[in-house]
């Protein structure tokens, strides 16, 4: 059984028929297309028929979101009125305060603004740009241990999972961090089969530039991307431990000039790291986008556990399949969880430099250790954080269903294989019930064509060829149709605000708009005259972005995302007042009741009320300022 899922490692390129010997190696993007064997000549058209397709799905009516999420939309707005504010990722070209992430999502989104004009296409064209590329590097990759035909499964797989479709057409950072994951992914397969400290190294530059995208997430693949080295490069064990150490040197170096950047720059010149307690970068990351996120607190509200709900619902072993992050993400991951389990059985006793096996070790640490995080945090999380499952879920399927069905003379491979068939018929039934008016006939098909592959497998009906074509096809059916189903319609759905949902009823929660979700026309007209370096202040990030994106004047975000920051304090407020550089304080509450908490909101607003006459304009208090 070992011997029929198992491959001998590469050994280097083949000559291709029909060409003479010697003759020149093809271009990059071919041999990235068609790779270095012979392969058929189909696999051209194919691979770019999948691109394009993703392509339709990405672009399709993409700017019936508008901005998007007008929190980042507002920053990279900022990014293209002033350098500095491009540079620190700020929410307003004023540069009083950043957003909550680093800002290497940004640096794209601007640089693709600058050149195009800053527009609802351009906010939201680079991450379904970010998108076409991510499923072409998990081609790419897969492609490299299991050849052609399964990685265009892995990547359909991938291109047609709900909540990738959902952020590769959302301005969220999320679209940069899983490129940079599997471009990462790629660098290390390479690295492994050449024991190349090289390709090593750039893995780990992809993954610090994926900490400048968000942070210690991006740390959850490397105990992956490091197992499969050490386990799988063939070089003496001295050498891969030196490798491996060189590539932890490219990941601080590649994310930590930025920190450095960022603690030595003066704090009076640049803007406060919005998020941090302290002003500070690396505080933000080990705080409340690190530890915090997995414990709870430093401004995280409780993401599961201790009975909480959150957005992301109980923490525990079974969050990935729960009504918050089922539809999201889960449709394959039974299937994927099976075929991990029995590939890494089934290739125990496999040589070292296996490429399925390495391949499951790959793709499989990167989904455990990742899941894992994901289930049991109890800070902040948002179902659509799954989207940096969605490559190992779709690799392990299509590499463990194809080594599965390489077996299919023996019947325990078959006998896996139909349990993997079976339980993802049942569990498409289970999630397609969760909105029972959404093609309430599509979860039956699916059933029944499960039905008939797992029986199919089991009484070995695949030894005839036409009886196999049939399996396939009704599997790979099985396999897609309820999740290309809400993929699809999630395509097809408008979404805004900041926590964006997929399927036929996604939708979004936290708006970006003023008091009520938008501001009057007077009072975007009062602000768009002014000529003072902050057109306005007001409460509260999703407000300022608001007010930002109405009038193309800066306002500053008194207290950062959720009232809490420190920034400005009310000395620095009434310095810029006095300064004359703030034209309106605009009363209303931030995100969630946001007025001051532990920052500076409060008192602020206090000391405004108590020095200025307060006024009206389009039915919102304000207070002229200069």
């Amino acid at each position: 059984m070992t011997s029929v899922l198992t491959e001998p490692a590469r050994t280097g390129p083949r000559h291709r028929a029909g060409e003479p010997a010697g003759s020149p190696p093809r271009g990059r993007l071919n041999r990235l297309l068609r790779g270095p064997e012979n392969q058929p000549a189909w696999v051209r058209p194919a691979v770019l028929a999948l691109l394009a397709a993703t392509a339709v799905l990405y672009f399709w009516n993409l700017t019936a979101s508008g901005y998007g999420n007008g929190f980042y939309a507002a920053a990279v707005q900022a990014g293209t009125q002033d350098p500095k504010a491009w540079l620190f990722g700020s929410l307003d070209s004023g540069n009083s305060i950043t957003v909550d992430k680093p800002p290497a999502a940004l640096w794209v989104a601007v640089a693709f603004a600058r050149v195009f004009g800053f527009s609802s296409f351009t906010v939201l064209a680079p991450q379904a740009l970010m998108g076409v590329a991510s499923v072409g590097a998990l081609y790419a990759t897969v492609k490299r241990t299991s050849g052609p035909v399964v990685a265009l499964f892995a990547g359909a797989a991938f291109a047609l999972t709900p909540v990738a479709v959902l952020m590769f057409r959302f301005n969220n950072p999320d679209a940069l961090l899983v490129l940079l994951l599997i471009a990462g992914a790629y660098c290390t397969a390479r690295a492994t089969e050449k024991a190349s400290g090289k390709w090593l190294a750039l893995a780990g530059v992809a993954i610090g530039f994926a900490f400048l995208t968000k942070m210690m997430q991006a740390f959850l693949v490397l105990p992956a991307f490091a197992l499969v080295y050490l386990v799988g490069a063939d070089t003496p064990l001295r050498r891969r431990l030196l490798h491996l150490l060189g590539a932890l040197v490219a990941v601080v170096a590649s994310a930590g000039w930025f920190v450095a950047l960022v603690e030595i720059w003066p704090a009076s010149s640049r803007p406060y790291i919005g998020g941090s307690t302290t002003d500070s970068l690396l505080e933000l990351a080990l705080g409340y986008n690190g530890l915090g996120r997995i414990f709870g607190g430093d401004g995280n509200m409780g993401g599961g556990g201790g009975g909480g709900t959150g957005f992301g619902g109980d923490t525990g072993i079974f969050r990935m399949f729960n009504t918050s992050f089922g539809t999201e993400i889960s449709w394959l991951l039974p299937a994927a969880v099976i075929g991990l389990g029995a590939g890494l059985w089934f290739t125990r006793r496999a040589p070292r430099s296996d490429r399925t096996r390495l391949s499951l070790l790959l793709w499989g640490g990167w989904l455990v250790v990742t899941a894992t995080v994901f289930s049991f945090m109890s800070g902040t999380v948002h179902p659509y954080y799954s989207v940096a499952l969605a490559p190992a879920i779709a690799a392990l399927s299509a590499i463990a269903g194809r080594a599965l069905w390489r077996g299919r003379a023996n019947f325990s491979a078959r006998a896996v294989l139909a349990g993997m068939v079976a339980v993802t018929a049942v569990w498409t039934y289970i999630l397609l019930a969760r909105t029972p008016d959404y093609l309430p006939w599509l979860k039956f098909v699916v059933v029944a064509l499960g039905l008939v592959v797992s029986t199919g497998l089991l009484v070995g009906a695949t030894q005839f060829k036409r009886i196999s074509a049939v399996v396939v096809t009704a599997a790979v059916l099985v396999f897609g149709l309820g999740g290309a189903a809400y993929a699809v319609s999630t395509g097809s759905v408008a979404h805004t605000g900041s926590t964006p949902s997929s399927g036929p009823s996604s939708s979004a929660m936290g708006g970006t708009g003023g008091m009520d979700g938008s501001a009057s026309s007077e009072l975007t007209t009062a602000l768009s005259r002014t000529t003072t370096k902050w057109a306005a202040a007001v409460s509260g990030s999703q407000q300022a972005a608001s007010l930002e994106l109405a009038t193309g004047k800066a306002v500053i975000a008194i207290g950062g995302w959720d009232g809490s920051d420190d920034s400005p304090t009310l000395e620095q407020f009434q310095d810029s007042v006095a300064a004359g550089e703030i034209g309106y304080y605009v009363s209303g509450t931030g995100m969630g009741g946001g007025m001051g908490g532990d920052g500076s909101a409060g008192e602020i607003q206090e000391w405004v009320e108590a020095t200025f006459t307060a006024t009206t304009i389009g039915g919102t208090t304000v207070y002229v300022l200069s």
